[in-house]
C-alpha cells in the first residue's frame, strides 16, 4: 500500500474495472457508435411487427403544469422541443467558447471554416432547390444544410493518427460555424405563426437572462429556473423551442472568478495554513479547521472554472449519452418499403437530399475553400491538403441529427414527403461517411500544393 493511501477491499479490484469503462464513455467515438446503434435500433423497431406499438409510445401524450398553465405534448415532441433545446445549449456553449477563445476568435483563423462553413450551407440548399423548386416539397431545401457534429467527428476519430490533428480541429470549427447556421435557418424560416404576447415574455426572460451574466452571478440554479420560463415562452411563441438553449448558453459568463495566477496563489496559502493544522491536530475527523481550509480549496477550484466552462463540461455526457440516442430513437425509426427502396430515392424529395449532402457538401466546403486560399484570404492549417479538405467535406454530409430535425419542421403536415427526406438522410449519411472516411485514408499524408 502507498503511503497515505487508504485501499478498502474491494477498491482496487473495482477501480480495475470502472477506469476502462470511464475511458471508453468518454472518447469521442464513443458518442458516435452509441448514436448508430440507436439509430439501428429504431429502423428495426419501425420495420418489425412491433411498429405499432412504436408508433404510438412516440404519439401518446404526457402533460405537465398546472391549472391552465399547462403543456401537453407527445412524447416525441417533448423529444425534440425540450431534450434537443439541451443539446442546442451546448451548441451555444460551444460556439461561444469558440468565438471568445477558440479557434474562431481570430479573425485570420476563423476566416477559412468560416468560408468553408458557408460553402457547406449554401450549395447543398441550392442542389436540394434544384430538384425541388416548388411546391411543399420546397420546404426541405434546409435539410442538407446541417452537419452531424458527432458522427463526423468520431468518423474522423476512427482514423487517429493517420489523419493530421489539425484536420479534427478544422472540422470541428467548421461544424459550429454550420451549426450556427442551422440554427439560424430554424429561427427564420421554420417557424410558425408568432404569438407576440409570449414573444414579449422571451424578450423580458433574456434581459433577466443578461443581467444574471452583467451583475456577476455565477450560480447555476438562477439560469436554470429562468431558462426553463424562457423554454416555455419560446414554445408558446412559435418560434421553435430549442432556440432558447442558445440564448441560454450566451448569457453563461465565460469569465472565471479568479485568474490562475490568483488561484495558485491561494493554494499555495491554503497548503501552508493545511500543513500547520494537521501537525496541531492529525485527527481529521475532529480536526475543523482542516475541513474548512479543505473546503476553501475546492470553492476556489470551482471559481477558478468559469460557469460556462462548468455547464460545458456538466452537460456534455448527459447530453451525448442519453438526448442524442434518445433522439435517434424517436427520430429514425422509418418505415422502409424494401420491395420500392429505389423507387423512394429516386423521389425528388429523397434525391434532393442525397445530392446536397452527397454533393452538395463537399462540393460548398471544398470549393469554397479552395477560393478562399487561391485569394489569399486564408491558408490551410499546416498538414492539410486539398484531400483533407474534400474527406471532410464528405464527412459533413453525415447531416443525421440536425437535418432529420429540420427535416420534421418542414414537413410536419406531410408525413410521407417526411419519411422521404429520412430516407434520403439515412441513405446520404451512411454513404457520406464510408467515402469521407475513404477519401482520407487514400494516399500519405504528404502535404502537397492547393
Amino acid at each position: 500500500m502507498a503511503k497515505g493511501i487508504y485501499h478498502a477491499p474491494w477498491e482496487k479490484s473495482f477501480d480495475r474495472v470502472l477506469t476502462p469503462l470511464e475511458a471508453f464513455i468518454h472518447r469521442q467515438t464513443t458518442s458516435g457508435a452509441l448514436l448508430m446503434i440507436c439509430a439501428v435500433v429504431a429502423l428495426v423497431l419501425a420495420n418489425s411487427p412491433v411498429q405499432e406499438s412504436y408508433d404510438k409510445l412516440m404519439h401518446k401524450p404526457i402533460s405537465i403544469g398546472f391549472s391552465t398553465a399547462t403543456f401537453s405534448l407527445s412524447i416525441h415532441h417533448w423529444i425534440n422541443e425540450l431534450l434537443m433545446a439541451l443539446f442546442f445549449m451546448i451548441i451555444g456553449l460551444e460556439l461561444k467558447r469558440e468565438l471568445l477563445v477558440g479557434e474562431l476568435s481570430s479573425p485570420k483563423q476563423a476566416l477559412l471554416p468560416i468560408m468553408a462553413a458557408i460553402g457547406g450551407m449554401v450549395v447543398p440548399a441550392l442542389a436540394y432547390w434544384v430538384l425541388n423548386p416548388s411546391g411543399h416539397a420546397a420546404n426541405g431545401w434546409g435539410i442538407p444544410m446541417a452537419t452531424d457534429i458527432a458522427f463526423a467527428i468520431g468518423a474522423l476519430s476512427l482514423m487517429g493518427g493517420r489523419v493530421p490533428k489539425s484536420l479534427l480541429t478544422f472540422l470541428i470549427a467548421l461544424a459550429i460555424v454550420d451549426d450556427l447556421g442551422a440554427v439560424a435557418v430554424i429561427a427564420l424560416f421554420y417557424t410558425d405563426a408568432l404569438n407576440y404576447t409570449a414573444l414579449a415574455y422571451v424578450g423580458l426572460l433574456t434581459a433577466v437572462l443578461v443581467s444574471f451574466n452583467l451583475g456577476g452571478i455565477r450560480h447555476g440554479l438562477p439560469y436554470s429556473m429562468v431558462g426553463l420560463l424562457l423554454w416555455a415562452a419560446m414554445l408558446a411563441s412559435g418560434i421553435h423551442a430549442t432556440i432558447a438553449g442558445i440564448i441560454i448558453a450566451f448569457s453563461i459568463p465565460i469569465r472565471p472568478k479568479f485568474d490562475p495566477a490568483l488561484f495558485i496563489d491561494k493554494v499555495r496559502d491554503l497548503t501552508v495554513k493545511m500543513e500547520r493544522s494537521i501537525s496541531d491536530n492529525p485527527d481529521i475527523i475532529h480536526n475543523n479547521r482542516f475541513r474548512s481550509l479543505v473546503n476553501s480549496l475546492g470553492d476556489g477550484v470551482h471559481l477558478v472554472q468559469a460557469p460556462a466552462q462548468r455547464a460545458e463540461h456538466g452537460f456534455h455526457l448527459p447530453v451525448a449519452y442519453l438526448v442524442i440516442p434518445v433522439f435517434a430513437l424517436a427520430n429514425a425509426g422509418i418505415p422502409i418499403d424494401f420491395d420500392d427502396f429505389a423507387g423512394y430515392l429516386a423521389h425528388p424529395i429523397s434525391l434532393g437530399v442525397l445530392a446536397g449532402l452527397l454533393v452538395g457538401k463537399p462540393l460548398g466546403i471544398a470549393g469554397f475553400t479552395w477560393v478562399t486560399v487561391k485569394l489569399g484570404w486564408a491558408e490551410l492549417p499546416e498538414g492539410l491538403t486539398m484531400r483533407h479538405v474534400v474527406g471532410v467535406g464528405l464527412l459533413g454530409g453525415i447531416g443525421f441529427t440536425m437535418s432529420i430535425f429540420i427535416a420534421d419542421l418542414g414537413f410536419v403536415d406531410y408525413p410521407q414527403d417526411l419519411l422521404l427526406a429520412k430516407t434520403g438522410i439515412i441513405a446520404a449519411s451512411a454513404l457520406a461517411g464510408l467515402g469521407g472516411c475513404a477519401v482520407l485514408l487514400m494516399g500519405g499524408d504528404k502535404a502537397t500544393d492547393v
